[in-house]
């Protein structure tokens, strides 16, 4: 006998990758005796010391466990289970945990190898994590030719103000933004997930020449001899231009920055949680460089900027859990407007996010760049053409289907 493991829908290699929320795992018993009675089979994890850790359940809001036993049928019907990862155990390695099945004598009957694919603090990557993401992200860059310049494109004044800047879209305009950026990466290495910069902490380990640089007397980012950002390019333009106007960052937070605990304390209505987008988010843009980072025209030149926003969209993460804000529906999770058209285009509920619907047509800006928004292997939302609304229920707390394919290391699953 054998089992067959579907995770996420597929048996293609790139859906085997798991987060806090649930995966769906349907198995199928193979080459067994026909018999009236079911064979129970057991899962369990296989795992790496410092690997990831997962946990089974019978149902998606079930109790998970580290040890599952389930009647299979011996006929070739599937059955469905759920598996997620453990929280505070997420993967440093593609293929570092896997689902292990055996019979009822402890024989094996088959393994399914995946991870635990969790943003983390940059600071705390492994530097095999660092490599494998500056790698990607350089590959994407392809020295100014790649697919990289179209989110450039995406974030260029007189564009993205209005659209990504101007109301209360501001947060799931950055989302689907940080999304895409991150499954064009995972075409180019499966194992990428967006590292964050925690801005109102020292970060010595994102701050220096192996990995987002250091900059020079005249603002130019230094890197090792054989950083892949060494070829980094944008706009015709080759390197990095990141001026130090106050202490670094890898040293100390600045106090212009505001701290998460005072972010997080906004309360639990969307309407005053969104100011945020002034301070720590506006903050952290100005406060310790000038150069490309400090201006919506040019920020997205540097690779630092999505590091930052990826903190942005922890902030507004962790305050969701908090305050359990993921029904699209309610007022305090998402402040839409009086009426369904009230706000400007893009930051209705129900509007579509430019410049992956396409529209070129006034209010919207003259072009769209980048086309759709990038498929993922494990979930199926947004869709290639996101709504407002399919940003905010981003671990399917509301429904399933709503699942965006990621976590935080420090953001539980409500």
């Amino acid at each position: 006998m054998r089992i067959d493991f579907t995770i996420n829908n597929s048996t293609q290699p790139e859906a085997r990758y798991a987060t806090w929320a649930p995966s769906p795992l349907r198995l199928r018993l193979l080459d067994a005796v026909p018999s009236p009675q079911p064979v129970q089979v057991t899962l369990a994890e296989r795992r790496n010391p410092t690997g990831g850790s997962i946990r089974f359940s019978t149902t998606r809001g079930g109790t998970y466990s580290t040890r599952l036993t389930i009647p299979m049928p011996t006929d070739g019907q599937s059955v469905t289970v759920y598996l997620r990862g453990e929280f505070g155990k997420p993967s440093t390695a593609d293929g570092d945990v896997s689902v292990i099945c055996q019979d009822a004598a402890s024989q094996p009957l088959g393994l399914l190898p995946l991870m635990v694919r969790i943003r983390k603090n940059a600071n705390r990557l492994t530097s095999e994590e660092r490599d494998r993401f500056i790698a990607a992200m350089a590959q994407l860059n392809n020295r100014g030719m790649g697919r990289f310049a179209d989110f450039r494109s995406m974030h260029v004044s007189g564009l993205a103000d209005d659209q990504a800047h101007a109301g209360p879209g501001f947060l799931p305009w950055h989302r689907a933004y940080l999304l895409d950026l991150e499954r064009e990466l995972q075409l180019i290495d499966p194992s990428i997930a967006l590292p964050y910069w925690r801005f109102d902490q020292a970060s010595p380990n994102v701050f220096n020449t192996g990995f987002m640089g250091v900059p020079d007397s005249i603002g130019a980012v230094q890197f090792g001899p054989s950083h892949p950002f060494l070829f980094w390019a944008t706009d015709g333009e080759q390197g990095i231009k990141r001026r130090a106007i106050a202490p670094s960052p890898g040293a100390n937070a600045s106090p212009a920055v505001q701290a998460e605990t005072s972010t997080l304390a906004a309360g639990p209505r969307y309407a005053a949680f969104r100011r945020m987008q002034g301070n720590p988010h506006g903050a952290a843009h100005v406060s310790y460089f000038g150069g490309s980072i400090s201006s919506i025209s040019t920020a997205a030149k540097d690779p630092l900027f999505f590091l930052l926003h990826c903190n942005v969209d922890r902030l507004w993460a962790k305050w969701q859990v908090q305050n359990k804000r993921f029904d699209p529906s309610n007022v305090d999770a998402y402040a839409g407007g009086a009426t369904p058209t009230s706000l400007l285009a893009g930051h209705n509920l129900q509007d579509s996010l430019w410049p992956w619907n396409g529209v070129i047509t006034p209010p919207r800006p003259p072009n769209a760049p980048g086309g759709d928004l990038s498929r993922s292997a494990c979930v199926d939302a947004p869709g290639p053409r996101p709504l407002v609304s399919q940003m905010i229920d981003f671990q399917g707390q509301i429904s399933e289907k709503a699942q965006l394919g990621f976590s935080y290391d420090d953001v539980r699953l409500s």
